[in-house]
């Protein structure tokens, strides 16, 4: 065999190689509990996998009993703070972006996400084609003013590139018939800088939100906590009131949000923080 055959025969390998890596590396980064090894933020090369699990909803299928439940009262405390009358800026458990200045870039751009967003979810319009298409509808007993119905893929895809068609969530008002679609819901990893979440959606139309300082009680404890004081509606939000009081404390829970309403009328009606329901 020559050199010239032999090299791109060890080139095919190693190719096939690096392939095969690539591959596992991101089906490991879909299993919901896969946890990718820490690394510093900034580590241009962060695992696929860290970024899934920074920027999603939980997703519950593979959690036990007691994940379960601790997922549940998590995501059910972020729903009712994702409320009309609970979205406060300076809550204990909510941090925002700061609101820039507007531009005529800013506007031009946002303009534009609405527009692909709509026409990206038209056909969700239909809730039963948003089922059909992998989207997953949360707490659906649960009385809320709307509802999310979540794709984890394009939650991770999200992760990693914007496509103002692709949200991560869709947000339906229940009606007597079904589920009327109203909004979208794009996502990033918690540990996204405002730069990134500016280059996403720009903070000058839009504020990103992201759930904090979570203190839970310890496993088992759950029904008979006094949620006064846990959760994320809770009075404790420091780590050193979580330790006194023996509870398990998170200083970030889900990944960046922000909601967009695009058959809104106005720009500050697309970009609230919660539909306006007239």
């Amino acid at each position: 065999m020559s050199a010239r055959s032999t090299f791109i025969h060890l080139a095919a390998k190693a190719g096939i190689l690096f392939g095969a890596l690539f591959l596992v590396s991101v089906l490991l980064a879909a299993i919901p509990g896969h946890r990718a090894p820490a690394l510093p933020m900034q580590d241009a090369q962060r695992s696929s996998g860290s970024r899934w699990q920074e920027s999603q909803p939980m997703d519950h299928s593979k959690m036990s009993g007691t994940e379960m439940d601790d997922a549940k009262v998590n995501e059910a405390h972020a729903v009712h703070d994702m409320t009309p009358g609970h979205m406060d800026a300076h809550s204990l458990h909510m941090r925002m972006t700061e609101m820039r200045p507007q531009t005529p870039a800013d506007a031009t751009r946002a303009n534009e996400i609405v527009k692909q967003l709509r026409s990206g979810i038209e056909k969700y319009k239909d809730y039963h084609t948003a089922l059909k298409d992998g989207y997953k509808i949360f707490l659906p007993n649960l009385p809320q003013p709307e509802y999310h119905f979540t794709n984890y893929l394009n939650g991770f895809l999200e992760a990693f590139s914007l496509d103002p068609a692709r949200p991560t969530s869709l947000l339906y008002k229940k009606t007597s018939g079904g589920y009327e679609l109203v909004g979208a819901m794009y996502t990033m990893p918690k540990r996204a800088t405002e730069e990134r979440l500016n280059m996403r959606v720009p903070l000058s139309m839009a504020m990103w939100h992201l759930h904090t300082n979570l203190y839970m009680p310890q496993k088992g404890q759950l029904r008979n906590a006094d949620w006064s004081k846990f959760g994320l509606k809770g009075t404790i939000a420091t780590q050193e009131a979580c330790d006194a009081a023996n509870g398990r404390f998170q200083p970030v829970i889900f990944g960046w949000m922000v909601h967009v309403y695009p058959y809104e009328d106005t720009l500050d009606k697309v970009f609230a923080m919660h539909h306006h329901m007239d």
